[in-house]
């Protein structure tokens, strides 16, 4: 860094369609392919395109993961659509760092943040533009998109938390998020 020095932001952030460009901007993309054993019905799984978006997620990581003090930012859109008649969601995970927290925001659309405990207790928190959501040590979460529309949730979390995918991949939730009756339901 050059003392006495103005410069732009190395990431500018669209704020129609929370979309990060600059650098490092880290793009994923998740298809259904990628969320193999997730859904509960599995034949209606197997007959949908597997090439088919289910959510994208941005991240700017400005440190290095691992870094102790650092923070991520990023966003996630999860797309509309259902297997069977669960939402599309995204994989879920608690930290690897469990003492880690996080905060997600709605920005866009309506859906559902699902969460649970080491205990599997498990309950959801209504998403919408302008709603926030702390998410404590020792929560997994996940995101699903209960509406029409693209949900945008924006998201900011430890530098050093990592993500722990094999323990919601290997077991799961406790509870299913399903549409019952025409409104969101967990069961």
């Amino acid at each position: 860094m050059e003392l006495l020095k103005i410069s732009k932001s190395p990431v500018d952030l669209n704020p129609e369609n929370f979309k990060m460009t600059g650098s490092p901007v880290i793009d994923q993309v998740r298809k259904l392919q990628d969320l193999s054993g997730i859904f509960q019905d599995q034949e209606a799984f197997n007959r949908m395109d597997q090439e088919q978006l289910a959510y994208t997620v941005q991240s700017w990581l400005p440190v290095l993961e691992g870094t102790p003090g650092g923070l991520f930012f990023g966003a996630s859109t999860i797309f509309p659509g259902k297997v069977g008649n669960e939402y599309f969601m995204t994989k879920g995970h608690f930290h690897a760092k469990s003492d880690r927290a996080e905060f997600y925001w709605g920005i866009q659309g309506k859906g559902m943040l699902i969460l649970m405990d080491r205990e599997r207790n498990t309950w959801a928190e209504e998403v919408y533009p302008g709603s926030l959501h702390y998410i404590g040590s020792e929560i997994a979460h996940r995101l699903a998109n209960t509406g029409i529309e693209n949900l945008i949730v924006g998201a900011c979390w430890p530098s050093d938390a990592g993500h722990d995918y094999e323990e919601i991949a290997k077991n799961g939730f406790s509870a299913r998020l399903v549409e019952f009756e025409g409104i969101p339901k967990l069961i």
